[in-house]
C-alpha cells in the first residue's frame, strides 16, 4: 500500500468542489449571523465570550492528543498573553503555558503571512517546556514516523509519513501551496477548501516528533481566519473530540489518495458544525446575559451561583433540571434552605417546576 506522498503526481491533489456548495451557503449564513450576535455584545461580554472559546479549543486540541490540562492553568495562561492579568503565576502545569500561548499567538497573527519560520515558531511555544522534545525544530533521524494503534506485538500502521531527511523539502512546498492559494474575504467555498486541504497537507508531512495534530489544526484556524479576513470565533477540536474515531478514519483514508473528495467534504462539515456550536454558545451568552439582568436583584447569592452554574451547561440546566440535592450540593446548604431557594425561584417565575415529590425538577424559565 501507498501513502499520498509516495504517489508520482503528490500534492497536486484532486476533488469535487461542487459537493460542498450548499455547505459553503450554510457556513456563509452562519458565520454572517455570529458575527453580528457577537457585535452585539457589550465589549466585556464580547472578550470574556472570545476567552472562552480559546480555552475551549486549548483544552479540547490537547485533550485530542490524550493531555489533560487544568482549565485554570489554561486559562491563566490565555490571559496572561493577552494582557489582562498576573494570573500566570498560579500555572501549575507548564505544559498548559504553552497550548494557552499558542492559542492566542495563532489568533492575534491570523493576518500574517504562513511561513516556516511561523509554524516552527508555534512549535516552539507549544514545546517549550517539554522534556523530551526539542521544541521548534523539525524531526531528525532515520527511524520511521508511524500512526500506530494497538497494544504491543499486535500494533496496526495507520500512517508512515515521509522520512526525516525529505521533511524540510516537504515543508517548503507545502509553504509554496499555501500562499500561492490566494482567496477573497467572499469566497467561502474555496476558504473551505483550502482549510480542508491545509490540515489535510500538513498532517501528511507530520514534520515534527511530537505536537504535529495541535499545529495542524491552529494551521486550520489560521487559514480559515485568513481566508475570511477575521479571527474565526469557534472551536473545531471541540466538535472533533465529539467523534473522534470519525477524524482519525477520515485523515486515514485521505491520506491514501489524492482524490480528497470525501476529505473536503467531511471537514467542511466539520468547520459547519463547529460554527453552529459557536452559535449557540453566543446565543446562551445572550440569554444568560438578558436573563441575570432582568433578575439579579431578586435573587440571593445561593441562587445565582445555581443559576449561573445552570447556564454553564448550556442554558438547560443539567441532565433531568435542577434539584433540592443538586442544589444543596452546589451551594453547601441545608436541604430546608434549598428547598425554600427553589420555591421562592418558582414563585418569581424565574424556574419552572415539573414532576412532583421526590421526581421534581426545576428548569431555567428562557421564554421570558
Amino acid at each position: 500500500m501507498k501513502y499520498n506522498w509516495q504517489l508520482p503526481d503528490w500534492a497536486n491533489f484532486t476533488f469535487d468542489e461542487s459537493v460542498i456548495d450548499s455547505i459553503a451557503i450554510k457556513f456563509a449564513l452562519e458565520t454572517g449571523e455570529l458575527k453580528g450576535l457577537v457585535d452585539s455584545l457589550s465589549n466585556e461580554i464580547r472578550e470574556e465570550t472570545i476567552l472562552e472559546f480559546m480555552i475551549s479549543e486549548a483544552i479540547k486540541t490537547s485533550e485530542i492528543e490524550g493531555e489533560f490540562f487544568n482549565r485554570q492553568d489554561v486559562m491563566s495562561s490565555i490571559r496572561k498573553n493577552l494582557g489582562y492579568s498576573d494570573d500566570f503565576l498560579q500555572i501549575r502545569n507548564k505544559e498548559a503555558q504553552g497550548i494557552g500561548k499558542l492559542m492566542v499567538t495563532v489568533r492575534s497573527s491570523f493576518a500574517e503571512n504562513l511561513s516556516e519560520k511561523t509554524i516552527k515558531q508555534w512549535h516552539g511555544i507549544l514545546m517549550e517546556y517539554s522534556k523530551f522534545i526539542t521544541s521548534g525544530e523539525y524531526r531528525m533521524g532515520t527511524e520511521a514516523m508511524q500512526i500506530i494503534s494497538g497494544s504491543f506485538g499486535k500494533e496496526t500502521i495507520h500512517f508512515e509519513a515521509p522520512s526525516s531527511d525529505k521533511v524540510p523539502f516537504e515543508m517548503f512546498n507545502f509553504i509554496k501551496w499555501y500562499n500561492g492559494f490566494v482567496l477573497n474575504p467572499t469566497d467561502i467555498k474555496n476558504a473551505l477548501i483550502k482549510t480542508s486541504i491545509s490540515h489535510l497537507y500538513f498532517e501528511s508531512i507530520h514534520p515534527f516528533e511530537d505536537g504535529n495534530g495541535r499545529i495542524g489544526r491552529a494551521i486550520a484556524e489560521k487559514c480559515l481566519s485568513e481566508s475570511l479576513n477575521r479571527p474565526v470565533l469557534m472551536s473545531i477540536s471541540s466538535t472533533i473530540e465529539q467523534n473522534k474515531k470519525q477524524y482519525y478514519e477520515s485523515l486515514k483514508q485521505a491520506q491514501r489518495t489524492l482524490e480528497i473528495t470525501p476529505w473536503i467534504l467531511y471537514f467542511s462539515k466539520l468547520i459547519l458544525e463547529s460554527q453552529k456550536n459557536a452559535k449557540q454558545i453566543v446565543l446562551i451568552t445572550l440569554n444568560k446575559t438578558k436573563f441575570i439582568d432582568q433578575f439579579k436583584t431578586q435573587m440571593n447569592e445561593r441562587q445565582m451561583k445555581v443559576v449561573l452554574k445552570m447556564f454553564e451547561n448550556g442554558g438547560i440546566g443539567f441532565k433531568g433540571g435542577m434539584t433540592v440535592l443538586k442544589y444543596v450540593s452546589i451551594t453547601k446548604t441545608s436541604r430546608a434552605t434549598a428547598t425554600r431557594d427553589l420555591q421562592n425561584l418558582t414563585v418569581k417565575n424565574i424556574f419552572i417546576p415539573r414532576g412532583e415529590g421526590r421526581n421534581r425538577r426545576y428548569d431555567l424559565n428562557l421564554l421570558l
